[in-house]
């Protein structure tokens, strides 16, 4: 929990501030997992804060909610295309990646008490998203793509989960699916 309250307070998630009279706040609550190695053995205990979304109203406190995710033809193309030309291949999981997403909606959530021992009047109004929040895939999403636009990558109009940056001597490719990345590219330098 340290270290999922740790992330919340250095993204800047909320603010606390008085409830607006007219506004019903989401809950939250805990998620507990546990973390496996590919051998089966303990990784780690993971515990995650997650927004009470399922009482979002749709037009209120949320509206666009598709996430995009990359194609299957489009992943199987890039993994040829890896393999016959024999470009090295990474792939990374962004960590807290849904909590990067900036939020255009008012989303009040009710602190948990453990939190923060504030009025029972005041609330947490939401900065970032939260897992949970309907919107919260698509707001990583469009962080990341306007992260990477804004680095010379292109985003591919067949499939908006493909992103490419081209020079005349390489190509990094990057490719999304919810928040887990998989990066080739024809000079592994620029990989690293």
């Amino acid at each position: 929990m340290h270290e999922e309250i740790a992330a919340l307070e250095a993204n800047h998630t909320w603010d606390i501030e008085p409830c607006p009279p007219t506004i019903v706040p989401l809950g939250c609550k805990w998620v507990y997992s546990v973390k496996v190695q590919s051998d089966g053995s303990l990784d780690r205990y993971k515990a995650r804060l997650v927004a009470l979304g399922n009482n979002q109203e749709y037009g209120v406190n949320y509206e666009e909610t598709f996430a995009l995710m990359a194609k299957m033809t489009t992943v199987r193309t890039i993994l040829a295309l890896v393999a016959s030309s024999d470009w090295p291949l990474h792939q990374m999981d962004v960590k807290n990646a849904f909590l990067h997403g900036d939020i255009k909606e008012c989303i009040y959530m009710k602190p948990l008490p453990e939190l923060f021992p504030s009025p029972t009047s005041h609330v947490c109004k939401l900065r970032r998203s939260l897992y949970g929040l309907k919107q919260a895939p698509r707001t990583w999403f469009d962080k990341f793509r306007t992260t990477l636009l804004q680095f010379s990558f292109m985003q591919s109009k067949y499939d908006t989960s493909l992103f490419l940056r081209k020079s005349d001597m390489s190509i990094v490719i990057l490719l999304v699916y919810v928040d887990n990345i998989v990066i080739a590219g024809s000079d592994s330098t620029l990989l690293g």
